[in-house]
């Protein structure tokens, strides 16, 4: 059967110039451009088989078309994927070969009604610099709070829900929004800590309102799907006040109050994250004070011990005891009483990761590998997880049921039987023959039912 005849359609074009490509004159994101253009470069949308790859390619860009300020016309979609030679509308095109014009502006039509009503269930987030500015927003509430042990224990938390919420941070930065996927292990080895440690602590953030299940995983490519929030009591005061400032954060300048804060940063969480999941900062090594502490100093302007004691809210003896073994392990540079950060740990943006220092530190406090080991045994125990899903599956796939009755003994059209040593049997279901007894009449060989 042959396929109706495909329209062609050519963009319409100015009296001497060239017309302005669809994705130019309606707006879309770079990386969106590419796929457009380019295709799945990176293989970041890559399916089961081709047809897979092709309709999440297409679906993605149909979100990228349907985003707040700036939606496409299904006529735009339709000449940016169909009726243009781009990678992205490659499957498109050949769904169009096989099935016509009219099936795939139909299906394309329908795909792009559906992100709009996934983009609209969401929240409003015309371009990436909203989710930045978002996500910034949980950053500066997370770094204003006061970690001590003593406000820990009061709030519910524990030292490790820091690491889970720095871990988090960097995971919303690269899903470009506050909803992001992780997995249990994975964040594991983002904060360099154990599995039971992570789960123990998103129990405590969901319950301390920090955290959100929006989709718990399952099978091999569903990971869980979190959203990271701030908690209502901890929320900033709208805009249009009086200029003073919000709960734990610091006076706005010409304000009362306003100048007093110490020059060390309670928490840099960009600082904490570099340097958190390496084995040097393992719980047996520096640890997370030891993270914090190193966050604090900076390699022109030092501090003195009661400095860093009353910027970090630790103990005094846990300062001193991990000020000398950053001393000791070339992290951390002492001059008259006050600390400075070692210059090989000092970058451009501030404090940067030194394989070779952090490396031999690593080596001095016996925990070498540590980082290692946990990679290993979680890829172990992934490969447990997806053989055990394939014995399972294959345990509830049903084998075939056995056919008892060949096939010819009866005849299909009739009914009569046509292999007298089945005489006497129901064959009505060949997979359950019963015995009934023997005809009366020798020549009836037809089935008893």
């Amino acid at each position: 059967m042959m396929s109706p005849p495909v329209r062609e359609r050519t963009p319409v074009r100015a009296s001497g110039r060239r017309a302005v490509p669809v994705w130019e004159r309606r707006g879309l994101s770079e990386r969106m451009r590419r796929l457009l253009l380019e295709g799945d470069v990176t293989g970041r949308y890559g399916g089961t088989n081709d047809a897979d790859t092709g309709f999440r390619i297409t679906m993605a860009l149909a979100v990228a078309c349907s985003q707040p300020h700036r939606p496409w016309t299904p006529a735009d979609f339709y000449e940016a994927l169909l009726y243009t030679p781009t990678a992205g509308g490659t499957w498109a095109r050949k769904l169009r070969e096989r099935k016509g014009t009219d099936y795939i502006e139909a299906k394309l039509a329908g795909m792009l009604d559906k992100a709009r009503r996934l983009v609209s269930d969401g929240p409003v987030i015309a371009c990436r610099q909203d989710a930045i500015v978002a996500i910034e927003q949980v950053r500066q509430v997370v770094e204003d709070q006061s970690w001590s042990t003593a406000d820990l224990r009061n709030n519910g938390l524990h030292r490790s829900d820091l690491k889970n919420l720095v871990a988090r941070l960097g995971l919303c930065e690269r899903a470009g929004g506050l909803e992001h996927g992780a997995s249990v292990r994975q964040l594991a080895e983002e904060m360099g800590c154990a599995r039971a440690t992570v789960e123990a602590s998103n129990r405590r953030l969901v319950d301390g309102d920090w955290l959100e299940l929006v989709k718990s995983g399952s099978g091999k490519k569903h990971g869980s799907v979190w959203r990271l929030k701030i908690p209502d009591r901890l929320r900033p005061p709208a805009a249009g006040g009086r200029g003073g400032a919000g709960v734990g954060r610091s006076p706005t300048s010409g304000f009362r109050g306003a100048g007093t804060v110490p020059t060390a940063r309670t928490t840099d969480t960009r600082a904490i994250g570099t340097l958190m999941n390496h084995d040097a900062f393992h719980h047996h090594g520096h640890g997370l004070s030891g993270a914090r502490l190193l966050a604090c100093l900076d390699p022109l302007d030092g501090h003195d011990a009661d400095t860093l004691r009353a910027a970090t809210g630790l103990h005094r003896s846990t300062v001193q005891r991990r000020l000398r073994r950053l001393v000791d392990d070339g992290l951390v540079v002492e001059r008259d009483g006050r600390f400075y950060l070692a210059p090989t740990l000092t970058g451009p943006d501030g404090l940067r990761r030194d394989e070779d220092l952090l490396a031999a530190s690593a080596h001095e406090l016996g925990t070498t590998g540590r980082g290692l080991a946990r990679q290993q045994r979680h890829r172990r125990e992934r490969a447990h997880y997806r053989r055990w899903l394939d014995e399972r599956r294959a345990r509830r796939t049903r084998p075939p049921r056995l056919v008892l009755v060949p096939a010819g003994v009866v005849d299909t059209d009739t009914g009569e039987l046509l292999d007298q040593q089945w005489r006497g049997w129901d064959v009505s279901d060949p997979h359950h023959p019963t015995w009934v007894s023997a005809p009366a009449d020798p020549q009836e060989l037809r089935t008893c039912s």
